[in-house]
């Protein structure tokens, strides 16, 4: 029996690649459409329905961590939680009421606190993919991966910093160009290590 938790078997090379790719796709749009993203980005955190959406996507995502045991695709992400595997059962309770229940009081900035749930969820398959492999360029993703981690922890707790930050970002289009060519060259970067260091890993 494989002991391996799928996200130990996440390869470098492939998961790098759709980082990349993401991030050229998505910084190359904020640079072509950047009136239509940044009116979307200024109205994000009061947009409950889609707030609701992402909570939803990713406290179901961190459901199937704990999952009961079983067989197919809803044990296929459960995983082993050491010391805490005891409070399991009682996750798997919490975690549905907590949807409903926060979806339903959060009224501020729900969209921006669930996108950080979803950022902290994404972190740890993009760690597991770089831990322990050979090429130093690996260093790329989890450097991306940390500072989701931070900004995703300041948007579940201090929600309005992600309001502050974009207001920051679209102040001038000279700031707002200089981020979106930083994000898309970082993007490029991890494309090009992908093909060029990664294959095999």
């Amino acid at each position: 029996m494989d002991s391996m938790h799928p996200y130990e078997k996440l390869p470098l090379f492939g998961t790098g690649l759709i980082l990349g790719v993401s991030l050229v796709v998505s910084h190359a749009v904020m640079l072509v459409k950047a009136g239509p993203v940044q009116d979307f980005l200024k109205r994000f955190p009061r947009n409950q329905m889609l707030g609701q959406i992402l909570l939803g996507i990713g406290l179901l995502w961190f459901w199937l961590l704990v999952a009961p045991e079983g067989k197919g695709f809803i044990n296929s992400l459960s995983m082993e939680l050491g010391e805490f595997d005891n409070v399991k059962p009682m996750l798997r309770l919490i975690v549905p009421v907590s949807i409903v229940l926060v979806s339903i009081s959060v009224k501020d900035f729900l969209a921006v606190r669930a996108l950080g749930v979803l950022g902290l969820m994404v972190a740890a398959p993009l760690l597991q993919s770089a831990f322990l492999k050979d090429p130093a360029s690996r260093l790329l993703i989890p450097a991306y991966t940390y500072g989701l981690i931070i900004a995703s922890l300041f948007w579940v707790g201090m929600p309005y910093l992600f309001r502050d930050a974009v207001t920051w970002a679209t102040a001038t289009q000279g700031r707002w160009k200089a981020l979106c060519s930083a994000g898309l060259a970082y993007g490029l970067a991890i494309v090009i290590c992908a093909f060029a260091f990664w294959r095999g890993y």
